[in-house]
């Protein structure tokens, strides 16, 4: 077994010129999105840098750049990039789990909705292998106060048998 972890955080920006995605799943009703040149779906971001911990090679950077320079926002793109690799050296995710940060959005209606997204990108995965936790951290943080998102991801990998 092998573990590996990532982070991303983005600021929010308000207005609607696109929507605010997180795991993949539209967060209804937001009036503010996250700043980004992708889509700018924090926790596909935090999933992929973790991903890149275990094969060591950086997605996000100057592959996805080159990507948004071309037209691919989906940050599931990225990320089907990043598993590829893992898949390539012979390893599959056994479990992911994800801490947010941030005050808004209240995640507690969608951490399912979330949960079964992602286990739908990996591929094969269940959503019982997915775990996310969402806090405000008491508005100690910029995050906590609402002026974005914050996510740390692990990730448990495995060879594959």
């Amino acid at each position: 077994m092998i573990c590996a972890i990532g982070q991303d955080s983005h600021r929010l920006i308000e207005g609607t010129q696109k929507p605010l995605l997180l795991g993949g799943v539209k967060i209804e009703k937001a009036s503010y999105h996250c700043q980004a040149n992708s889509d700018g779906d924090v926790i596909f971001h935090a999933l992929t840098n973790a991903v890149s911990g275990i094969t060591c090679r950086n997605i996000l950077g100057e592959i996805a750049d080159e990507m948004c320079q071309r037209g691919i926002i989906d940050s599931g793109a990225y990320l089907d990039i990043a598993l590829e690799d893992l898949r390539q050296k012979g390893m599959k995710l056994t479990h992911v789990s994800f801490t947010v940060e941030c005050k808004r959005p209240r995640l507690s209606g969608y951490i399912d909705q979330i949960r079964q997204s992602v286990a739908r990108r990996i591929h094969g995965f269940s959503p019982e292998n997915v775990g996310i936790t969402a806090t405000s951290g008491e508005g100690l943080t910029a995050f906590g106060r609402g002026e974005g998102i914050s996510v740390f991801c692990i990730v448990t990998a495995a060879r594959k048998e």
